[in-house]
């Protein structure tokens, strides 16, 4: 791609109304912008970064047995009438009536549609075990939108639902999804914990958040320097009828492995053992060797557009984004540096961007007419790890400068060394 061709929206301030650091970075380098309170645009540069993230969970689902589906934003209120939710959910679950004056509702996840679904098309207990997933939109009325992605009302998640014939076959699953997600996150490049935790509006059983750790986290995790216990430190104030959730710092891990540490986190997944609440409630009945059966079901969610902006928190400097090689928006950009003093770095630009293609490598080439200074900083601020520098000098030596993202220094190196160093 050329920066000539691409909405490169990038500006140099933070936004007045932006608290947390991916907030302001996503807005500076153009990868998305306000349309209403917690509602954003996401830019050709953010799109592409939020595909990546998808493509890696798509994969590890579908390598699996993960069935991907996709399921109407919208829903049908009696749905929620049915599994007694309508009220529990609260303000969040947005309500609004069509034309023929009936209700419906924005989703804010999708246990009813998926049992829905599948008490329509599932009828023996030959096609369980079963595990389906969408990536797909949600929404909810957010009281108070902040941190841009991080809390918005309208998002993008990927959610997963299991059906198995009994709790023996649903802790497979859930151990399953749990194991993908590992993959998933260990894929991401991310820093994160998996943590014990309240099973919330969903319902159900066993539950378990991953959260990435990052000082801008609305949660405080408490985890043992010695064994891989976590937990939500507000959970484990209940549990041990205290009302500071800081005072778990340097005690004994419940456990019995080390001392308890303290960090914040932003969840960015979390899995339930639903058991049989939805399947009962919603009388998805399945015909099984012994009678009829309420399957046992499990429910996964990952958070897609959070974690861009939950990368973003935990690997930024003060010149802008540090990608995870996994969602670099590009591998590396070519930098021409006054070109109208000499038209040959063009030439030469236009034959290292042909090259690059050639060889599968996703490369930006940064062709405006805009002073170096400014190319470089736009380059850095939208975080591509590596950028070749064609300029007047080095082109004379048959070189180009090879700069790393973070590092003052660069490399001069042949052109025909360029694959090699990528």
């Amino acid at each position: 791609m050329k920066t000539s061709n691409l909405l490169l929206a990038t500006q140099r301030e933070n936004p007045s109304d932006a608290e947390a650091p991916s907030h302001k970075l996503m807005i500076r380098a153009g990868l998305i912008r306000q349309v209403a309170s917690g509602i954003y645009n996401w830019l050709p540069t953010g799109k592409k970064i939020l595909r990546k993230v998808e493509e890696i969970i798509r994969k590890e689902m579908d390598d699996a047995g993960g069935q991907e589906i996709l399921m109407p934003m919208v829903q049908p209120a009696e749905l929620w009438h049915e599994s007694g939710r309508i009220d529990q959910y609260g303000q969040e679950l947005l309500t609004f009536k069509d034309r023929h004056d009936r209700e419906f509702c924005l989703g804010p996840t999708h246990e009813e549609v998926i049992t829905d679904l599948c008490r329509n098309v599932i009828r023996s207990h030959k096609q369980l075990p079963i595990t389906l997933y969408q990536i797909q939109t949600k929404f909810r009325d957010e009281i108070r939108p902040r941190f841009g992605v991080m809390r918005s009302r309208e998002f993008i998640m990927k959610d997963a639902y299991s059906f198995d014939l009994d709790s023996e076959g649903l802790d497979t699953s859930y151990s399953n999804m749990k194991e993908t997600y590992i993959k998933i996150f260990n894929l991401l490049g991310l820093d994160y914990r998996i943590v014990k935790a309240d099973s919330g509006a969903i319902g159900g059983s066993d539950s378990e958040e991953f959260h990435v750790l990052a000082d801008s986290g609305e949660d405080l995790l408490a985890f043992s320097d010695k064994s891989d216990y976590a937990i939500n430190a507000e959970l484990l104030t209940e549990l041990q009828d205290e009302q500071d959730p800081s005072s778990l710092e340097g005690k004994p891990s419940p456990d019995g492995k080390g001392n308890l540490k303290l960090k914040r986190g932003i969840e960015v997944g979390h899995i339930f053992k639903l058991g049989t609440k939805y399947s009962e409630s919603l009388k998805l009945s399945i015909q099984s060797e012994g009678g009829n059966i309420f399957p046992e079901m499990g429910c996964y969610g990952i958070g897609a557009s959070r974690i861009v902006a939950a990368a973003i928190e935990q690997n930024y400097d003060e010149k802008g984004i540090k990608w995870p090689e996994a969602l670099s928006p590009y591998q590396v950009a070519i930098v021409e540096a006054n070109p109208k003093k000499n038209p040959a770095i063009t030439t030469k630009c236009s034959e290292i961007y042909k090259d690059l293609k050639d060889n599968d490598i996703d490369v930006l080439w940064d062709d405006r007419d805009k002073r170096p200074g400014v190319k470089f900083t736009d380059m850095e601020l939208i975080g591509i790890p590596k950028m070749i520098i064609v300029g007047e000098n080095s082109l004379e030596a048959d070189e180009v400068e090879l700069k790393m993202r973070g590092e003052e220094k660069f490399d001069l190196i042949s052109p025909h060394e360029i694959l090699s160093n990528l």
